[in-house]
């Protein structure tokens, strides 16, 4: 198994470029069970959960085809079968259940291994069910999801969460149902919007989109199309947190800023301040980074909520932005109970976190932290140990990078390219 080993205290300079984002990328890929036709996807990040879905489309009859050495890929769903998927493929990525709305609409059912994915606490499918249910699919459970339907039909839905992955298989299944859907608590995040936008470029007639109210007329059929998938802003802000806690300066390219402006508000509540310049992002090296208390002195808290507030994937970075930053700020993740479970490994390399529960932490900074050997546990706390990595002083081994790589392209060799000490070894 391969492990990052990182040299820390080198700011990081120069310019690099986001890659696809994998949140747009893999309900992109699944909605293609939708039509009969080609679709072309353009800028697919190359990352193990995009091939794990380009796997689990393939056993289902997808033709996919890469065009020359680029990122981008023909996704051809003439002849689709609702066959047995691998458990254990499914088992991989939380995202084998966006295969349940397309499928459903185009065949009449699926048998749907139970999904996977990061391990930060228990992850609900019952919006999901409860979604397709009122679109006329019938559910049931024995070891596999099992979802049938004779024919879907169009309803006014009203999720009990808003539940990005629930949404986008509402809005699949709605897209061929027939008649009207109106969907109410849907959940509007950018990758949400570019499935929209590329169901509507193939003959779907979904409006609103950018809200939590979709009105989504079906239709019998789609075509093919091509699309562009958008910069990864998790990705980018992951880049502006490497730049701040190695004291770097850095531009990152075509950085989607139209869909930044409320982490930038959060964050500068951590004395980080980046500015936009046309469709870029450009991070000085000479941060504030002073925590701006709430009125009265009292320690301000950050937490996560539903777009377009801050998101929960960007917790575990601002956590280790705050360990440089001089005073206390109090973190809130109500989403996910492991998502802070993974401050132990901050702690250890001097660190001052108090975890009050699993949804809250406080902390105390800033604090010189120090080389240290750790387990990457998930995708978005793994990056965060990186991070952490990079600012530290001395020598850190991050094992088991493969959950990082689930969601980030490259990552040692961008990071490389701006700097930093940054190997790979096989263990």
């Amino acid at each position: 198994m391969d492990k990052f080993i990182i040299r820390g205290g080198i700011p990081l300079s120069g310019t690099m470029r986001p890659s696809g984002n994998k949140n747009s990328a893999l309900p992109l890929m699944a909605s293609c069970l939708l039509t009969e036709e080609p679709v072309i996807l353009h800028n697919l990040p190359d990352i193990t959960d995009t091939r794990t879905m380009r796997r689990l489309l393939e056993s289902l009859g997808v033709k996919i085809t890469q065009l020359g050495d680029s990122s981008s890929y023909e996704l051809h769903a003439k002849e689709v079968h609702p066959s047995d998927l691998d458990p254990d493929i499914c088992r991989q990525i939380r995202a084998s259940i966006l295969l349940a709305g397309p499928m459903v609409a185009r065949t009449g059912g699926l048998m749907l291994p139970p999904p996977g994915g990061d391990v930060i606490g228990r992850r609900r499918v019952d919006t999901h069910i409860l979604a397709l249910n009122k679109l006329g699919a019938e559910f049931s459970f024995n070891g596999s999801f099992k979802f049938t339907a004779e024919k879907l039909q169009g309803a006014d839905i009203l999720l009990d969460e808003a539940s990005v992955t629930a949404t986008e298989n509402a809005i699949m299944a709605a897209a061929r149902a027939e008649g009207r859907t109106v969907l109410r608590n849907a959940a509007s995040e950018p990758h949400i919007q570019e499935l929209c936008h590329f169901l509507n470029l193939l003959g779907a007639d979904i409006k609103n989109i950018g809200s939590n109210t979709l009105v989504i007329d079906g239709v019998k059929e789609l075509g093919g199309g091509e699309f562009t998938v958008g910069p990864d802003y998790l990705e980018v802000i992951s880049f502006v947190g490497a730049a701040v806690v190695t004291h770097g300066d850095i531009r990152i390219k075509d950085a989607g800023v139209e869909h930044l402006g409320m982490i930038k508000l959060v964050l500068r509540r951590l004395g980080v301040d980046f500015d936009f310049v046309g469709d870029d992002v450009l991070v000085g090296a000479n941060q504030r980074l002073v925590i701006d208390p709430d009125l009265g002195n009292a320690i301000p808290e950050i937490s996560v909520m539903p777009w377009p507030a801050f998101p929960t994937d960007l917790m575990s970075i601002a956590i280790v932005i705050a360990t440089q930053s001089t005073g206390s700020i109090l973190f809130h993740d109500w989403m996910y109970p492991s998502r802070m479970f993974f401050t132990d490994k901050l702690v250890s390399m001097g660190a001052q976190i108090v975890l009050c529960d699993p949804h809250r932490c406080i902390v105390q900074g800033p604090t010189r932290l120090n080389g240290e050997k750790l387990d990457s546990p998930d995708i978005r706390a793994g990056i965060a140990l990186v991070l952490a990595a990079l600012s530290a002083n001395g020598t850190s081994t991050i094992r088991n990078i493969t959950q990082i790589e689930r969601g980030y392209e490259r990552i040692d060799q961008k990071l490389a390219a701006l700097g930093a000490d940054i190997r790979r070894e096989n263990s």
